[in-house]
């Protein structure tokens, strides 16, 4: 019983401080995050595109690739 109490004040405590890292806050990660969801789907559409042939031949990705 004392393991499972332990347990879940350790998991609730993770879920309160969002298990920050040194480097990033967790709203920076989860900012990190959302900005390479967006990317894959960006080049998810760009395949689907490709694919079904609804762009020019002529352009390999029309996203800036920093």
């Amino acid at each position: 019983m004392k393991k499972l109490v332990l347990l879940a004040l350790l998991a609730s405590g993770m879920f309160l401080t969002g298990c920050e890292t040194p480097g990033y806050t967790s709203q920076e990660r989860f900012q990190s995050i959302g900005r390479n969801w967006g990317w894959e789907y960006e080049q998810i559409n760009d395949d689907i595109d490709h694919i079904f042939l609804l762009r020019p031949a002529d352009h390999l990705s029309e996203w800036n690739i920093q």
